[in-house]
């Protein structure tokens, strides 16, 4: 029903491994800094005067590239009562259906959340109000920064091409902003992969469904044997 046990090809698993350890690296590093923040709190009195907002920018990056990640493993949890009382064909054409509407919600994501990226990066947002039908000229808020984040040295080099030459004082937004955009982008990809794959009928479902009284029968014999 899932695509857990779906054999992946080499770039397939490559991806998988890049998405994964990028999961891995977000949830690591909000730890690090919130670990360190606690101690500096009560041990020392101080504190990292960034790390809450760092951390609040990772939380949103963990949330918008899960989200992803999740739909091409059929990890996201759903309610299945309804769609197990019809045979395999009407469940297909159920889950088909359901596949285009999250198709059509993620595209009309992807435009919101570009237009409203696009502007911090000194681009242009789409016209149209639903979908896009062009790009038109929004004002340029490519100099507008974090609140407490320091520009690292190393990325400098932007400044002439984002903010005409002046310096930046704090990371500019654009930068932690640009997740929405990505992360739109892939969960309108995993769904469109993830809608062919009913179609072709690799997988039954675009939910967990059953699979956790599955896992839970899986490592049942682990309780029986302690």
């Amino acid at each position: 029903m899932a695509t857990h046990g779906q054999a992946q090809s080499g770039q397939g698993r490559i991806v998988s491994e890049i998405e994964e350890t990028a999961i891995a690296l977000i949830l690591g590093l909000m730890t690090i800094i919130t670990f360190i923040n606690v101690v500096l709190r009560y041990g020392f009195n101080t504190g990292i005067i960034w790390g809450l907002e760092a951390v609040t920018f990772l939380f949103a990056w963990l949330v918008l590239f899960g989200m992803s990640y999740a739909v091409k493993v059929t990890a996201h949890l759903g309610v299945d009562a309804v769609i197990n009382l019809f045979n395999e064909g009407p469940r297909k054409v159920l889950a088909v259906i359901a596949g285009l509407i999250c198709v059509i919600y993620a595209g009309l994501l992807m435009k919101g959340a570009w237009d409203y990226w696009a502007p911090f990066a000194g681009l242009d947002a789409t016209s149209g109000r639903w979908f896009p039908t062009g790009f038109e000229n929004s004002r340029d808020q490519a100099w507008y920064e974090v609140i407490d984040i320091p520009v690292p040295e190393w990325l400098r080099f932007i400044e002439p091409i984002m903010n005409e030459g002046e310096a930046y004082e704090k990371l500019p937004r654009f930068i932690p902003y640009f997740m929405l955009p990505f992360g739109a982008a892939l969960l309108l990809l995993r769904f469109v992969q993830a809608t062919m794959n009913v179609i072709t009928g690799r997988q039954t479902s675009l939910i967990v469904s059953h699979e956790a009284e599955d896992a839970v029968e899986d490592v049942k014999h682990m309780n029986a044997e302690g």
